[in-house]
């Protein structure tokens, strides 16, 4: 059994004519006829009934007919697996992004990308960064955006920009009336925080750690959003990323953001894949699309 017979066998099924399904499959009408009855033979059951005026499917012949599809259909889409293997940018990729970045940024890098890989098709999956480094390393994901540095000699990384920290303060606070704020200004305030396993907390205590602020009891968000209202109600102060806050960004009344002065608290962004993918030149290239369309929206 092979191949060539299964189509010449779903042709056969289609047109219902051995002729016209010997035309469909550029051969002649005894080539196709002989191979039909060699399969036959092979599975040692009569797939169709020859009449003079047309062919019809034996019960089992149906039967067969589904899984013969199957195996066609199932061959091409390992045929084009390899061919994306060969280009990935024509072929599929599972990227994942964190919660404190995607909403901000994919919508952003998501027409760049299409524009540079048009026969690429593109799978979006958002989590917490440490879900996205295991869902890496097991091979549920391609790639992922993730805040740097990253130790693990599985993960190649490829840095793709920073991104500086602002402050959100309530409008009446006194920090809110200046243009510009300096983190040593930060000393002994608290600030609002998310809850334990975004990374964007972790950069957060690490600014307070050197600023001299505190993380404020009590409270954890779920969100920025969250952050956001907090903030607009006088609850107090948090630190958001650039893309959050940029133009265009939902900012509610009550909320002031102003940008640090000197030495800037920021995070880094980078793009990591498998260091075993054989995809390497290619994730270099999306890489590069990344880091032009941060380029294009954020302050340098």
């Amino acid at each position: 059994m092979n191949l060539r017979d299964l189509k010449y066998f779903v042709a056969l099924a289609e047109h219902r004519h051995f002729g016209k399904a010997a035309e469909a499959s550029f051969v002649s009408q005894p080539t196709l006829s002989m191979q039909i009855r060699k399969l036959e033979e092979e599975l040692g059951v009569a797939l169709v009934e020859r009449t003079s005026r047309k062919v019809m499917l034996t019960p089992i012949g149906v039967e067969i007919l589904v899984h013969a599809r199957r195996v066609i259909d199932e061959t091409e889409i390992m045929r084009n697996l390899a061919r994306s293997s060969q280009d990935p940018s024509t072929g599929s990729i599972r990227l994942g992004a964190f919660p404190t970045l995607g909403p901000y940024f994919l919508p952003l890098a998501v027409p760049a990308l299409r524009a540079a890989f048009p026969k690429l098709e593109m799978f979006l999956i958002e989590e917490k960064s440490d879900v996205l480094v295991e869902q890496l390393k097991a091979g549920k994901i391609d790639a992922a955006l993730l805040a740097l540095p990253l130790h693990d000699d599985r993960i190649t990384v490829a840095p793709l920009f920073d991104e500086r920290f602002l402050l959100a303060a309530p409008a009446d606070d006194p920090l809110a009336t200046a243009k510009r704020v300096k983190t040593s200004d930060l000393v002994d305030h608290s600030l609002l925080l998310l809850e334990d396993g975004h990374c964007l907390r972790d950069q957060a205590l690490e600014v307070c750690r050197m600023s001299g602020a505190r993380e404020r009891a009590g409270f954890r968000a779920t969100s920025l959003e969250t952050l956001r209202q907090m903030v607009a109600a006088g609850m107090g102060m948090t630190l958001l990323p650039e893309l959050a806050v940029r133009e265009g960004q939902p900012r509610p009344e009550g909320m002031v953001v102003r940008t640090f002065e000197g030495a800037q608290p920021v995070r880094s962004i980078g793009l990591a894949w498998r260091a075993s993918a054989p995809a390497a030149g290619f994730f270099q290239q999306l890489a590069t699309v990344l880091q032009d369309t941060a380029a294009d929206v954020l302050t340098r």
